[in-house]
């Protein structure tokens, strides 16, 4: 009887995001807040872009990887902002089944690929620092192409094999979700069918992505300190120890706010402080990435300068010859 009410339902074709809630005072503060995040994300990784790209000086491993994860981080992003911020200034909060289901597709295919990029790029660090004479050789153009393309590949398919479970799933609602963006467990929620397999497929995959390519990372930076104590410096040890610290605890607040939301068991007590987390992997870390892996580094400030005393001596060359 039960199969046979389910079978009756009228599958939903919308869905409705609640968001951070209906407070209308609390709309164009929001917009504007999340208008900053998205406009200083956005021209952040666009300007190290643009430098890895043009600058020859940076046409080496760690700048490659660094261009690499700009591209996914602007993308990655993209797919979450620009529809906040349009529901921010229209109120309106509806989004079909199908873009719903390419907004996930999309943000958990480039989050998979971050975890495997920041995994290549402490790797990376760890042979430069601790393998010197060796990087060359070990970080050669082939494997640093590898890298990037294990981890956009390991993101497509995994997010295909979650999608293709997820499109069998019946939606008969209700049909609103208590998120700001479409994430599984919130959707897979509204779904009128058995989500057994497709949850234990989704705890499996998120677990083989996320805490290998953690460790990996968390292992490199470890050895990565150990070989900065050696220095006989204080100097150098000081710089040193001041650019891995930034970069554990961006690495720490993305992964720890992923294990929390994906691998830990969910709980509904919990749902509010899973969104405060998600804030932190989706807009946050993307915000701090291009400070803290980029635009703090000399060798991208000194592309950055050439590229600006270039700029001005075209306009120099364009208004003499006006």
């Amino acid at each position: 009887m039960e199969h046979m009410e389910t079978d009756n339902k009228t599958a939903i074709t919308t869905f409705i995001l609640l968001g951070f809630g209906n407070d209308p005072e609390l709309q164009i503060p929001l917009f504007l807040v999340f208008l900053i995040i998205y406009s200083v994300t956005m021209a952040g990784n666009i300007i190290i872009i643009v430098l890895v790209i043009t600058d020859h000086h940076l046409h080496i491993s760690m700048y490659f990887f660094l261009g690499n994860f700009s591209c996914l981080e602007t993308f990655y992003t993209s797919t979450l902002l620009p529809r906040m911020l349009a529901s921010f200034l229209t109120g309106d909060r509806t989004i079909s089944v199908g873009g719903c289901f390419s907004q996930f597709y999309f943000f958990g295919m480039l989050g998979v690929a971050e975890c495997y990029l920041l995994a290549s790029m402490s790797y990376d660090r760890y042979l430069a620092i601790c393998k010197p004479l060796q990087y060359a050789t070990l970080m050669n153009r082939r494997l640093c192409f590898l890298l990037s393309a294990v981890s956009w590949i390991c993101g497509i398919t995994v997010m295909t094999l979650l999608m293709s479970l997820m499109s069998q799933l019946k939606y008969c609602g209700p049909h609103e979700i208590d998120h700001f963006f479409c994430d599984f467990t919130p959707v897979i929620n509204l779904s009128c069918s058995d989500k057994t397999l497709v949850t234990l497929v989704s705890l499996i995959v998120s677990f083989i992505n996320i805490v290998p390519s953690f460790l990996l990372t968390l292992l490199s930076y470890i050895c990565i300190i150990v070989a900065i104590i050696q220095i006989p410096s204080s100097d150098g040890r000081k710089k040193a120890f001041s650019t891995c610290s930034s970069h554990l605890v961006v690495v720490s607040i993305f992964y720890g706010s992923l294990l929390f939301v994906y691998v830990l068991p969910q709980k509904e007590a919990l749902r509010e402080v899973d969104k405060i987390f998600a804030v932190f992997y989706t807009f946050l870390t993307p915000l701090i990435n291009p400070l803290i892996y980029s635009l703090r580094n000399k060798e991208v400030k000194k592309a950055l300068r050439r590229t600006v005393n270039k700029c001005r001596i075209s306009k120099l060359f364009v208004g003499d010859g006006e």
